[in-house]
């Protein structure tokens, strides 16, 4: 399958370089090798790993919750081939986590997510060097029927036969039951230690942990033998509450990184919305509450993409990797992943992240945070 956008005539000709930078407003770099200035720090190009536990991976990975959800992102069955072509674009220009849930996925579509990942898996056609270093982030969902380990085991080696795979990445317990079964919390943190020592997943994590119950977790996992390795939680310019501080100090005193998603707040920092054109389905009745509120925040972003001659969304990305986190923003075109794709290379000055972050502040309203975090 012939792609608009490769490795070599995309990201790969900045490797051996030194000039200016150039305008990825509206169009991919050209393949001109370019050049730089020297580095003040790292500039995390998609090839410069950063560590989850064992596991080396992209900077900023992909997330698929869109691949399998009529309700909430429109998800129709034609739209596989684009699916097909963004996974491969992306595994092409270095992304190698893509992040799912065997919840993923809308009524008879339940799964689909984790089906389309091991069929692009299968069927990329780029470099195989490329393809195995793809690491699978999938979450398990804790449904009041897992009652037991094994049954949370059985969740795994279902995700592996939907995913094709002999061994998931980082397996990840979607959400806590501390809020309203802290009796079957226990019974999920041992299904993580089972399907760990069984080899069914290099690394456990867990979604949606406040700083307390992510403690409680960690001790736990480190009594059994486990290693923590993530922290999946939504973290964004609109996600900047005292809780969100708190899991990022406690994760960053703790070796656990943490995984940011929704750094887009749903659509909200795209700088495509306003009160008068909102986005269709539930999506929209959110941005009505919220969206009047964050001219401050909208007005930072644009001025500083403006300044860099970046976009919006590039630039509320490189928010969250600058914070020391790994984004995973939702991507269902190829327009979408070759504008993230343009968040990498680069890093906002700390004058710039005060900037965004005081902007923020002011903005009265913050994103609603997933019901099922605990503290």
């Amino acid at each position: 399958m012939a792609l608009p956008l490769r490795t070599s005539s995309y990201l790969h000709s900045f490797r051996a370089s030194k000039e200016t930078p150039i305008d990825t407003r509206t169009s991919p770099p050209p393949t001109k090798a370019l050049k730089f200035p020297p580095r003040l720090g790292p500039l995390f190009w998609p090839w410069e790993k950063v560590k989850i536990g064992p596991i080396s991976v992209s900077p900023m990975g992909f997330g698929t919750w869109a691949w399998g959800n009529q309700l909430l992102w429109g998800y129709e069955e034609d739209m596989n081939n684009e699916l097909q072509e963004t996974f491969n674009l992306a595994v092409d220009n270095g992304i190698n986590l893509f992040d799912t849930a065997d919840s993923y996925g809308t009524g008879r579509l339940n799964g689909q997510s984790e089906r389309l990942l091991g069929q692009f898996i299968r069927e990329f056609p780029g470099d195989k060097r490329a393809r195995d270093s793809i690491t699978i982030a999938t979450k398990f969902a804790a449904y009041p029927w897992r009652l037991t380990p094994e049954q949370f085991v059985k969740a795994c080696k279902s995700s592996l036969d939907r995913l094709q795979i002999e061994q998931i990445g980082i397996g990840q317990l979607h959400w806590s039951t501390a809020n309203y079964a802290p009796l079957q919390e226990l019974v999920l943190w041992d299904g993580l230690v089972a399907m760990y020592e069984k080899g069914l997943v290099r690394a456990v994590g867990v979604s949606n942990y406040g700083p307390k119950q992510l403690v409680k977790i960690h001790d736990y996992l480190k009594s059994r033998g486990v290693p923590l390795c993530s922290a999946q939680v939504q973290y964004s310019l609109l996600s900047m509450g005292r809780d969100q501080m708190e899991l990022k100090a406690i994760c960053d005193s703790l070796g656990i990184c943490l995984i940011s998603y929704s750094p887009l707040g749903l659509g909200m920092l795209t700088g495509k919305y306003t009160i008068s054109r909102l986005p269709r389905g539930p999506r929209g009745l959110l941005f009505r509450q919220i969206l009047p509120g964050l001219e401050p925040l909208l007005s930072s972003l644009g001025e500083i993409a403006q300044r860099r001659g970046k976009t919006i969304p590039q630039v509320a990305i490189n928010w969250c990797i600058c914070k020391g986190t790994v984004p995973i923003p939702g991507v269902k075109s190829v327009k979408q992943a070759k504008e993230n794709l343009c968040a990498l290379g680069w890093r906002l000055s700390s004058d710039e992240i005060d900037e965004l972050e005081s902007a923020a502040m002011e903005s009265p309203r913050k994103m609603i945070q997933n019901i099922f975090q605990t503290r």
